[in-house]
């Protein structure tokens, strides 16, 4: 499969017929007014990357004391600053796709995605089971939601499934916080940074409060609704899933020669075997001694053990791994761009000038909400949980206990936050896109209306509750 994220040229389309005219309600207006608005003025990732360095860099020199010289050393340490993140991205999108790829997860994507009958089901279907593997782990949320996906596009061919819709409907799911969000469970372990102010702060007051838990299914349920709302009708353009993507989907089976030694060794299921069969006893021990502990590191072994396993072989396993390899151009081309404007954010203090400034009108009851709009601000341009952990923690923490707001509400406040606007935000689409080749501009118009509905709930929970 060739590299289609949107930091490459798309593929070309395929047009079905009108839907039938209906009703037009002010969800599905307000949708296609975003559409058009992303279709004209959201320039690629890339561009837009350099855009917010050039920002960032123009507001270090108005906003604090630091020079030209200063910001740029800045942003050239903190370009470097993400370079295992970066491989641990690219590990979890090269390992999960080559899963994907093996005969019996095809299986058993085709069986689930057989699931929706129409095409408003396929999206509802879709924002649900992204949703829920999001909740289990964001990592391998990104990469469970764009093959679901896409194995769905495949299945309703030729009904009228717009495929833009469905593929944000897939990345809608990095909204949720879950098991796997770092903030809650950084202050729930012992020894971290703000243990002297909030002491150790269990999951339980933060992930597993009965708020957040209410909250969380809420936007469960009222997400698949918001999409189901802004399904296309009438005379509005259908762009199904490419010929070519569906062909490139198809898995042929070559008769493999064991005419030499080397084709014996390529072939042979007990190198394979030699490798997963310790890889599942440090799974097993994982879990055992950590609990349900799905960090990325985690998430790419399972990945890469069970791709072993299921491609049965050596070779074929690096034939996965090869194509899959192909999709990762745009997450290792952005993902350091980004962690240079997280260097110029934090290290010249203009994340904190801008936590601070939310600081100063806020009360009690009204922190945590100025708390989440922060962190949706900062996140644009920190679009890292634990580096933005470390940049607003200690503002933010302080002053809740400051001025008498609960420490554990803030956190997931800004947990939240980190998480919000990633919806308008194309760094975390890119993985999706690459596997669904597509363009930013062909989904950001509906991960918007599900940023402003999340922007909604989640500001009456932090409120009201």
């Amino acid at each position: 499969m060739s590299n289609v994220s949107d930091v490459l040229p798309n593929k070309g389309r395929k047009k079905s017929t009108d839907k039938p005219e209906g009703r037009v309600g002010i969800i599905k207006i307000m949708t296609n007014a975003l559409v058009k608005l992303v279709a004209k003025y959201l320039p690629n990732p890339f561009v837009f990357a350099i855009i917010l360095t050039v920002i960032v860099f123009a507001l270090g020199l108005i906003l604090t004391e630091h020079g030209p010289m200063k910001m740029l050393n800045f942003w050239y340490k903190g370009y470097f600053s993400l370079l295992k993140f970066t491989m641990q991205m690219i590990f979890v999108l090269i390992t999960g796709y080559a899963l994907a790829r093996s005969p019996f997860v095809v299986k058993i994507l085709k069986a689930l995605a057989k699931i929706p009958k129409t095409p408003t089901q396929a999206v509802m279907f879709t924002a649900m089971v992204a949703y829920i593997c999001s909740y289990i782990s964001w990592g391998f949320g990104l990469i469970a939601g764009a093959l679901i996906a896409k194995e769905v596009a495949i299945q309703n061919r030729g009904k009228g499934l717009h495929y833009p819709i469905l593929i944000a409907a897939a990345y809608s799911g990095n909204l949720v916080r879950g098991p796997s969000s770092s903030i809650p469970l950084v202050i729930a372990t012992d020894g971290h940074f703000l243990q002297d102010i909030i002491g150790i702060v269990p999951v339980s007051s933060t992930l597993f409060s009965s708020w957040n838990i209410i909250m969380t299914v809420t936007l469960f349920i009222l997400i698949p609704l918001l999409y189901m709302k802004m399904m296309p009708k009438g005379k509005d353009k259908i762009i199904e899933i490419d010929e070519r993507l569906v062909m490139e989907d198809k898995i042929e089976e070559v008769k493999v020669v064991l005419d030499t030694p080397s084709a014996r060794l390529n072939n042979s299921r007990i190198l394979s075997l030699i490798i997963a069969v310790p890889g599942l006893i440090i799974i097993f021990n994982h879990f055992r001694l950590n609990g349900f502990d799905l960090n990325l590191n985690i998430v790419i072994f399972i990945f890469l053990i069970l791709g072993m396993i299921a491609h049965k072989t050596p070779i074929k396993y690096v034939q996965a791994i090869n194509e899959a390899i192909k999709t990762c151009g745009g997450v290792a081309l952005l993902f350091p761009f980004y962690a240079g404007i997280m260097g110029m954010m934090k290290t010249s203090g203009l994340a904190g000038i801008m936590s601070n400034w939310f600081v100063s009108f806020s009360t009690a009851t009204t922190f945590p909400l100025f708390t989440f709009l922060s962190a949706g601000f900062v996140n644009l341009f920190v679009p890292s949980g634990g580096g933005q952990w470390a940049v607003q923690g200690p503002i933010m923490i302080p002053a809740a206990h400051a001025i008498g707001a609960d420490p554990a509400k803030v956190a997931m406040a800004l947990a939240w936050g980190d998480s919000w606007t990633n919806q308008i935000q194309p760094f975390w689409a890119l993985p999706i896109l690459a596997i669904a080749g597509l363009s930013v501009k062909d989904i950001m118009g509906y991960c918007m209306m599900v940023a402003i509905l999340a922007g909604i709930v989640i500001s009456a929970f932090l409120i009201f509750l």
